[in-house]
């Protein structure tokens, strides 16, 4: 379900009242609720894709119970990993690697390419095999005891709020929720969800989704643009995949709430980093615990010589710009934060600190050094992202701006302004501007209209989905 959509505006109330119709003593009974909700909503996008996931979920829930009585359970762990994995490499790598052998080969005059896929993606592959990935190496390191509840099991993977573009849970989070008898309606966490629903909801339509008509325009079309104007998109791209995905990370925490769950922290003002590492330890947190737990310490982490720990970070985050997409740009993209965390831990700068001053300019230098990686990021192409980066260095070009209407401007910056202001106090003054929690019933209420105002007046709707949805 796409939360900026008119869909869900209508679907959600009754999914609400639907759940907590059902007696809060028939547990599986609003389990089998969700669920059903859960693969409906799915099926919504294309029917037949629903497969695909009922798949993933059966094959990591069968080779689960296998490894928990197997005498080998390293190889049964091998072939489940390999046949959940089998849908997510053939829908999302298959024309990928066929057109990177297909070139390799034709260097050295050979010929050889196979059909491409015009099929669409699964949409939430990569979340839900992740997800599903990670309870079944937590069952062969008895981290966690495998689920004989196959329904319980089936919720965990494909639960609505998270299935398009994560958080990515942990099933020791999740599966104790699922099983626990939750209580009729909690209505502290009902109001803490809706105050994430509202502010993700003006992260996405305020900020992200306006921010995107500048960016939108001169990115795809920067041959035609000044260095000057790329520049600023690529500052207001930064700023719209924050706002976008974090949006979303929030609204999904938030309708969990509102059900009575808690699902994983996805953000924590990542933009405030004062290094790459720390940056990591910020943003998409639940894919770095991912990555961290089942391919960085799987690999001998940082118990090992300082060269095999590096190459180690190196690895990690060439699994993370892989997961994010087939295509160079991705691999690029992971490659220059893996090099980065390297140079920082050889030098020791992560855990340098010089003061205030010092702490703003690390800042301001990790923002620059993130910015710059996102334009590959963004850009469909090596060659496409190198053109940005020429530009934005080409001293020839004149330094005018692309300015679109003086109304667009000043709502984009009141946006920008308001979640930067909101997030400089979450960051270092946490109870000097607790306008959601303030005790003042007059000034939480204002806070709220204010918001729910700025997102009628200034909200951009019909915009694209999400933009994680896509990975």
């Amino acid at each position: 379900m796409i939360f900026n959509s008119f869909n869900f505006i209508v679907l959600f109330p009754l999914i609400f009242l639907l759940y907590y119709a059902i007696p809060a003593k028939h547990g599986k009974a609003r389990n089998l609720c969700l669920l059903a909700v859960s693969y409906l909503l799915y099926l919504q996008w294309k029917p037949v894709y629903a497969l695909i996931l009922l798949g993933v979920t059966a094959v990591t829930y069968y080779a689960a119970l296998c490894i928990e009585k197997s005498q080998r359970p390293k190889s049964v762990l091998t072939a489940g990993v390999l046949l959940a994995l089998l849908p997510l490499v053939f829908f999302k790598y298959f024309n990928f690697i066929n057109e990177t052998v297909s070139n390799v080969l034709s260097v050295v005059g050979l010929s050889f390419h196979l059909a491409g896929l015009n099929w669409a993606i699964p949409i939430g592959i990569s979340f839900f095999t992740f997800q599903a990935l990670g309870y079944l190496w937590d069952v062969y390191y008895k981290r966690q005891e495998a689920e004989h509840d196959f329904l319980t099991y089936a919720l965990f993977v494909s639960f609505f709020p998270n299935i398009l573009s994560g958080p990515i849970n942990k099933a020791s989070l999740v599966i104790p929720q699922l099983k626990s008898l939750r209580p009729y309606f909690d209505y502290g966490k009902a109001v803490g969800g809706l105050k994430m629903l509202l502010w993700g909801m003006f992260m996405k339509v305020v900020v992200a989704d306006r921010v995107a008509l500048y960016v939108n325009i001169v990115l795809p079309n920067y041959v035609h643009y000044t260095g000057t104007s790329c520049l600023v998109a690529s500052v207001l791209y930064t700023i719209q995949i924050y706002a976008d995905f974090a949006g979303y990370s929030l609204m999904a925490i938030g309708v969990g709430k509102v059900l009575g769950f808690e699902l994983t922290e996805n953000f924590r003002r990542p933009y405030f980093a004062v290094s790459i590492t720390d940056f990591w330890h910020r943003w998409h947190i639940s894919l770095s615990t991912w990555l961290k737990d089942y391919v960085y310490i799987p690999m001998g982490g940082s118990r090992c010589s300082k060269l095999r720990s590096y190459w180690n970070i190196f690895v990690t985050f060439l699994v993370s710009g892989i997961w994010h997409g087939a295509n160079w740009t991705f691999i690029v993209w992971g490659c220059m934060h893996g090099v980065c965390q390297i140079i920082e831990k050889m030098l020791g700068q992560q855990k340098c600190s010089y003061g205030r001053l010092g702490k703003a300019t690390k800042i301001i230098i990790t923002f620059l050094i993130v910015n710059f990686a996102w334009i590959f990021f963004r850009m469909p192409t090596l060659a496409d992202a190198c053109g940005v980066i020429a530009r934005i260095f080409d001293p020839t070009l004149p330094m005018s701006i692309f300015m679109p209407p003086r109304t667009d401007i000043l709502l984009m910056f009141t946006g920008i302004t308001m979640l930067f202001v909101k997030d400089y106090f979450d960051e270092y003054h946490t109870n000097r501007l607790a306008l959601f929690d303030n005790r003042n019933k007059c000034v939480r209420w204002a806070a709220y209209f204010t918001i729910f105002m700025m997102i009628m007046l200034a909200g951009v709707f019909g915009a694209d989905q999400f933009i994680y949805v896509n990975f």
